[in-house]
């Protein structure tokens, strides 16, 4: 499943965070191209969360931030999350446990799909892609851990994102069902030339990923406490 070709470069310039005038993150700068995933590694509790909700938007206001984020060369620090159009995934895959799988992805859809028609051949697409054709009246509790993290994917893809943020997606996954959900992700951002930024705390995730590395953070002792 490919978006519409919208994505360019995600730049961070001098992108930093801070508690109360204690330094979380250090400023730096951080280039991903169209179709590459960076890696963000820090221990749990630096402020590794905290750095993508920078990104895309939703910082929690009782911290600061320095530096600016560029996509596509715009600049996008000041505009709402809605108008930066950045994807993000997360550790757990947030489905709505009331709706089907179908259901759920058409939380995904851009409003301007309006025609029922279109809809269900999008969602049918999708999952005919991810190997789930046929899976869109079953109910989300039915599926397994892999099956549940593609159809949280196909749910961001199918807002047709300009960049993506992964946030320890891969974390609660053992070792095989990683490998081959790491996998399915990489070949999608590829697919859909998405610049892709991934936190982790794994060292076995940065040579997947094959892109720039950043190492950020202190320990949660030196920080006085976890920052999310």
């Amino acid at each position: 499943m490919t978006t519409e070709p919208r994505a360019g470069r995600l730049e961070l310039r001098g992108v930093g965070l801070r508690a109360n005038g204690r330094v979380l993150i250090a400023p730096f700068d951080l280039t991903v191209a169209a179709g590459q995933v960076a890696t963000v590694m820090g221990p749990s509790g630096c402020g590794k969360s905290s750095l993508l909700a920078y990104i895309c938007g939703t910082l929690d206001p009782g911290l600061q931030a320095d530096g600016r984020v560029l996509l596509a060369g715009e600049d996008v620090t000041a505009l709402p999350p809605e108008r930066r159009r950045i994807g993000i995934l997360f550790q757990d895959d947030l489905l709505f446990p009331h709706l089907s799988v179908a259901e759920n992805l058409a939380f995904g859809l851009p409003p301007d799909v309006r025609d029922r028609a279109a809809r269900q051949e999008r969602i049918g697409a999708a999952l005919a892609e991810a190997g789930l054709a046929g899976f869109g009246e079953r109910d989300p509790a039915t599926l397994s851990g892999g099956q549940r993290g593609r159809v949280a994917l196909l749910r961001t893809l199918l807002a047709q994102p300009r960049a993506l943020l992964l946030d320890e997606p891969f974390a609660k996954l053992d070792v095989g069902l990683r490998t081959r959900f790491r996998r399915f992700v990489f070949d999608h951002v590829r697919s859909n030339h998405l610049p892709t930024v991934l936190v982790t705390h794994d060292p076995a995730d940065a040579p997947a990923c094959g892109g720039p590395v950043i190492q950020i953070g202190l320990t949660s002792e030196a920080n006085g406490g976890e920052i999310p």
